[in-house]
């Protein structure tokens, strides 16, 4: 499997004299397998560099697949100005995540409407194919493909690739569910379950491409932002046994020194947890050749069935809402009523477990200031209800606080499916709702 970086870049582009080392284009990863199968992970602005290259190579693949992990600006921005699109010999399948028919064709014929670009979505020659995903597998060509959510503000997939004998995992913008206190012990196993859900993912993998855009030091002022401290990037991956580990989508404000004295850093956390890893920051027009005689250690991720999402619920889900904070409660009703979702709002704990049982919902959100003990006691109440839908039903709790290791624990013995904190960005509390109903929704 041979792997190219053409963007390594985070949030915006940042070409110039102190990112040439390391790049400054935005996402855009080249692989191909040894029987010709070609992927493009990303399509930042990388991804003209890309094109220029196919330009200088001579003829063209005739059928490409495009994986995009969300459809931030950053991760589409080069999509109108790749040349393989305007080929008319050319085949091109884009995949993405999405929950709503349509969505992802209307998201790049938006990209390139006339308000922002000369040519439109469906003037281009290439015959284009859009297919949404959700949580895992699917094959393309040779490669074993599987999908995982990530923790970002939007709805965003993380990629494994098995071929060939080896395993490349792509996990561009993701946030810790839980960041350890003072930066945890090197190369610990993370407390959380969704965390140790996503080392899962990463298990025996031969190169891992990581998010890594701050250090623990530089993460609280940017709390909900969606993407990986320095350190977190570098303990997943020795809990996960990965053989290497590419540091990636760096933040636009560091330079090329910055970028290094990263590596220099997570080198020592390395050192620190007596692993093995091998550490490097990506780098434009860096080249990998990834080499195995056996198929590579399978990801132990629960993403199971087909990522193929063919068509939209055929009826509402159903969120059951209870909230305190009126503001964030009313703007929340509607985003998720433009999601296409059902929306059921009550006041108080005692309220909503009774909403529950009267009509169970496809989700519950409880965001209450009340003791912690009600929480955890009213998650208990619906798991050991006769009701198999109530003991089913993603519960997502937030708490007040950062909770520590003893209250996660807590949380999820309880039976808590999900566990986040105050402040939470919307935008990061609506990607958890529309993942979670996703995984839930029966394949």
């Amino acid at each position: 499997m041979r792997i190219r970086f053409w963007g390594t870049r985070g949030s915006i582009a940042r070409p110039g004299p102190t990112t040439l080392r390391h790049g400054g284009n935005t996402s855009c990863v080249e692989v191909v397998a040894d029987d010709g199968t070609w992927v493009v992970l990303d399509c930042g602005t990388g991804a003209y560099e890309l094109s220029l290259d196919l330009r200088r190579r001579g003829p063209l693949p005739a059928l490409g697949h495009l994986l995009i992990g969300h459809a931030h600006w950053d991760h589409i921005q080069g999509f109108p100005f790749f040349e393989p699109l305007y080929d008319s010999h050319s085949e091109w399948r884009v995949y993405a995540p999405g929950d709503r028919i349509d969505h992802l064709q209307q998201t790049f014929a938006a990209q390139m409407s006339p308000e922002h670009h000369p040519i439109a979505l469906g003037d281009l020659n290439a015959s284009v194919r859009f297919r949404m995903l959700k949580e895992g597998r699917f094959r393309i060509g040779g490669i074993r493909v599987t999908a995982q959510y990530l923790h970002h503000p939007a709805l965003t997939l993380g990629y494994r690739l098995e071929a060939d004998g080896v395993s490349l995992v792509y996990a561009s913008d993701h946030e810790p569910h839980a960041v350890p206190l003072h930066g945890g012990q090197a190369g610990a196993l993370p407390v959380h379950p969704e965390d140790r859900r996503h080392v899962a993912f990463l298990a025996g993998a031969d190169l891992v491409i990581h998010d890594a855009q701050y250090t623990l030091s530089e993460y609280p002022a940017r709390r909900g932002w969606g993407h990986t401290p320095l350190e977190c990037a570098v303990d997943y991956a020795i809990a996960a046994a990965a053989k290497s580990l590419a540091l990636f989508h760096h933040d636009p404000d560091r330079d090329d020194a910055g970028v290094e004295g990263l590596v220099a850093a997570a080198r020592a956390r390395v050192a620190e947890a007596g692993a093995a890893l091998e550490v490097f920051a990506a780098a434009e027009g860096q080249e990998l050749e990834l080499r195995g005689s056996t198929l590579g250690s399978a990801s132990a991720a629960s993403a199971g069935g087909s990522a193929l999402l063919a068509l939209a619920p055929t009826t509402a889900r159903t969120v059951l809402l209870a909230e305190d904070d009126p503001e964030l409660a009313l703007r929340l009703a509607a985003v998720l009523r433009e999601d296409g979702l059902r929306l059921v709002q009550v006041t108080g704990l005692a309220a909503a477990l009774d909403a529950a049982q009267l009509a169970p919902p496809s989700l519950l959100l409880l965001d209450l200031d009340v003791p912690r003990s009600d929480l955890l006691a009213a998650c208990r109440k619906l798991r050991s209800s006769s009701d198999s839908r109530l003991r089913e039903i993603p519960v997502l709790l937030v708490a007040g606080s950062a909770p520590n290791e003893r209250e996660v624990r807590e949380a999820f013995e309880a039976g808590a499916t999900d566990y986040l904190s105050r402040p939470i960005k919307l935008t990061l509390l609506r990607s958890r709702i529309r993942g979670w109903l996703l995984r839930s929704r029966p394949s």
